[in-house]
């Protein structure tokens, strides 16, 4: 049974190597927070969002479809084949939409998809960069008024860092909470070992081997290359990419931290009247946020044929 946890592994692994740039890549490439404390404080609150909080997520994709436990290994294969051919490529990708997109694909050729968990789960993909535009919009039109009207320089100092500490904890707390599902919620019910609580320990805790080992590469790189904002500017960013991201836990439906966090710079840009991204970026993005869970359902249905041929 423990070969069946090799494809979520990997996924987790994956994840949380990419994804933690997300919350602690703009600090951690200005100097306001050291790489090495910051993936430490991300993993433990990654496990401890997955353990406590992962639980209606992984309910969602355990029930998404009836595929056997097989397919379903299969299935976060074809997801993390596609997450990396798709990087590889220099493509934005979500790992939900993969998984989701190889589950549907394999419980298709099944006659076995859950329709209705299935439009839930679309319609949140298109609310999350949504939602998170309007929290940043809001959040930055109120706190940066409360920041310039009430704080001294060296209290504003303070404000950062301490507040970047705060979001960036939220963050990672949302993020295994929420994504903990794309790991090992394909494999919730598929045998009787395999348990919402175990589950959910074991996603998070590959999440945050990922973070440790290989993260620091992807957290410079959006940190100076992608998220180009003032330090202000980049924790109200973080700030509600997560709070979009944890309030999807509350609801049940994983999705993608990428999504929010591009929502968000695009919800400062707004506040702010700068342009952030331009429209070439996000025609980019949006064509990966639609290829992506095409793509990994195909080569989901292909992997899952060409193992029926050899077994």
């Amino acid at each position: 049974m423990i070969y069946f946890l090799i494809p979520a592994i990997f996924l987790g692994w994956s994840l949380g190597s990419n994804d933690a740039a997300n919350l602690f890549g703009p600090p951690v490439s200005s100097g306001i927070i050291k790489y090495k404390h910051a993936i430490i404080i991300a993993s433990i609150f990654v496990v401890l969002g997955a353990i406590i909080g992962g639980a209606a997520g992984l309910k969602t994709i355990g029930g998404l479809t009836d595929i056997n436990l097989r397919e379903s290994s299969i299935s976060l294969f074809g997801a993390a084949l596609t997450v990396t051919f798709m990087t590889f490529l220099g493509l934005p990708v979500s790992t939900s939409q993969a998984v989701v997109g190889s589950l549907v694909g394999v419980g298709m050729l099944r006659g076995s998809v859950d329709l209705s968990k299935l439009i839930k789960v679309v319609i949140s993909w298109v609310g999350t960069p949504i939602g998170a535009l309007i929290i940043a919009f809001f959040a930055y039109k109120i706190v940066s008024y409360f920041f310039r009207q009430f704080l001294s320089v060296q209290k504003q100092d303070i404000f950062i860092i301490v507040g970047t500490w705060a979001v960036g904890i939220y963050g990672s707390y949302s993020l295994g909470a929420n994504n903990v599902a794309n790991v090992t919620g394909a494999l919730v019910g598929r045998n009787e070992l395999f348990t919402i609580p175990l589950m959910a320990t074991i996603g998070g805790l590959s999440i945050a081997f990922g973070i440790l080992t290989f993260s620091k590469r992807v957290m410079m790189t959006v940190g100076k290359g992608i998220i180009e904002l003032d330090h202000f500017s980049s924790m109200i960013t973080i700030f509600a990419a997560s709070a979009t991201v944890w309030i999807y836990s509350l609801i049940g439906v994983p999705v993608s931290s990428s999504q929010s966090i591009v929502g968000a710079i695009i919800g400062i840009g707004f506040a702010t009247g700068t342009k952030t991204v331009d429209k070439k970026a996000i025609f980019k993005i949006v064509s990966g946020w639609v290829s992506t869970p095409v793509l990994s359902g195909i080569i989901s249905v292909i992997v899952t044929l060409i193992m029926e041929v050899i077994l």
